[in-house]
């Protein structure tokens, strides 16, 4: 339908931005064109919303008025017409056989979204870059460690990192938890060491063919490193975890008797696959998600978590889920029964993963139920990650059966998985909130641990 550009094409390059509307939610695409040394044009696009940048557009094409963005990674793009002396588009966005009205303009810059909570140096505490070794599995891990400017030694804490290759601020969507967190606990006279996932950053390593058990490993080779600074007060190191660091803290806490707390920011309590079940649900309900497509989307995650838990032959398990998610396409009415081969051979290779195996068939409760030290376990009141009324429930049981009389258990109204004060909890709300920790969650975490390690 459309060829190439060529210079004496009429002239698109700068900014265009649109707000793509599903669901009732809104997501920003913005496509960046410019020209090269032939003068040929190139684009990339950005979602800020989701806080991808930099993503490759194959190919720019234009021809009279109408003009194509094709991305080959999500089997789309952008199909429009230009409006307004070339300053407006009126077309469609395209992806994965669905079609959405967009509409996109020129723009001068991209708005940013603040985040006022975020510090910003000359700290007023020490900040240093530490390395160690996981003598394991020979990987160096590098991270931060923050610590009072004067005094010491200090208790300390070692931040732990939710799922996904994460750096030591455990960055995502724009938000960098994780510098907050330790900036908030420093100035409050606790040493905190923050450290990028194997991997990434400035870690050595493979993230994708690692599992939760692998990364309990780091953690375990932090905290000896902890214990090796005369800075710090060897028997007051506490691990606070967030979502899948949730699972690890508790895991190292029982392997190394001597931590002295755990803080579970959003750490599940049930089942794996219970958890992806229930977020996707939540997660799709709250983005105007029809019932019957939920319910679809559920039997079909039900019965795929099925087979992962009871075939333990790597190749005979990705042909059976492969197989099982080419069904439930073909078995869904609401989309024609179309089978798309490459988004489902896509899924069956996440969900056949190491890491995904490993956590739809782990129940954190058993080492909940074992760990003796000091526990708060928070969750937000609108999580949809790792919704709140569940896992908290899960916590609860499991320290009653413990007997563990220091562990407690807190739901926070209104805050989303990152701890954020949310409308909806819905991912897509991550990025657009200037707040990167909320002040009462903060204030929690801070006065328990320094009552903690008094």
């Amino acid at each position: 339908m459309f060829e190439p550009a060529t210079a004496s094409n009429r002239d698109i390059v700068g900014l265009w931005q649109g707000s793509l509307k599903f669901q009732g939610m809104e997501l920003r695409i913005v496509f960046h064109v410019d020209k090269d040394s032939t003068g040929a044009l190139k684009t990339t696009m950005d979602s800020p919303d989701q806080g991808a940048k930099g993503i490759v557009v194959d190919k720019t094409s234009i021809v009279n008025d109408s003009v194509a963005f094709e991305v080959k990674i999500i089997s789309g793009g952008y199909y429009g017409v230009l409006q307004s002396g070339d300053s407006v588009m009126i077309g469609f966005w395209k992806q994965g056989g669905v079609s959405l009205p967009l509409d996109i303009r020129t723009i001068r810059e991209v708005a940013v979204i603040r985040h006022p909570q975020e510090p910003t140096p000359p700290y007023p505490y020490a900040s240093e870059e530490v390395s160690y070794t996981n003598t394991e599995s020979g990987f160096t891990l590098a991270g931060t460690l923050t610590k009072p400017s004067s005094g010491g030694p200090f208790p300390a804490v070692l931040l732990i990192t939710g799922s996904g290759p994460q750096n030591r601020d455990e960055e995502l969507l724009g938000q960098k938890p994780f510098l907050v967190i330790a900036d908030y606990l420093t100035r409050r006279g606790i040493a905190v060491l923050r450290v990028d996932d194997r991997g990434v950053g400035k870690s050595t390593g493979t993230f994708r063919t690692a599992t939760t058990i692998d990364f309990a490993g780091d953690v375990k080779s932090g905290v000896t490193y902890l214990k090796s600074r005369t800075d710090v007060i060897s028997n007051k190191i506490g691990l606070l975890g967030h979502s899948e660091g949730g699972i690890i803290a508790p895991m190292v806490a029982n392997q190394s008797k001597d931590i002295a707390f755990i803080v579970l920011m959003a750490g599940p309590s049930i089942r794996g696959d219970r958890i992806i079940c229930l977020q996707d649900s939540l997660i799709s309900a709250a983005m105007g998600v029809p019932a019957q497509i939920i319910r679809h989307n559920l039997q079909r995650d039900r019965t795929v978590f099925a087979l992962v838990a009871s075939e333990s032959d790597t190749s005979k398990l990705k042909a059976r889920v492969l197989s099982s998610i080419e069904q439930s396409m073909a078995d869904d009415t609401l989309t024609g029964g179309k089978v798309n081969h490459e988004d489902a051979e896509a899924n069956a290779n996440q969900i056949t993963s190491p890491w995904f195996r490993f956590f739809l068939t782990y129940d954190p409760a058993p080492a909940l139920e074992k760990v003796d030290c000091p526990v708060l376990a928070m969750n937000g009141s609108k999580d949809l990650q790792v919704p709140a009324e569940e896992n908290i429930k899960g916590m609860n049981a499991a320290f009653s059966k413990s007997g563990n009389k220091r562990a407690k258990a807190v739901i926070l109204p209104g805050l989303n998985h990152l701890f954020q004060k949310a409308e909806t909890g819905a991912p897509l709300e991550y990025a657009k909130i200037e707040e990167t920790v909320n002040p009462a969650a903060l204030k929690l975490m801070g006065d328990w641990i320094e009552e903690t390690v008094k």
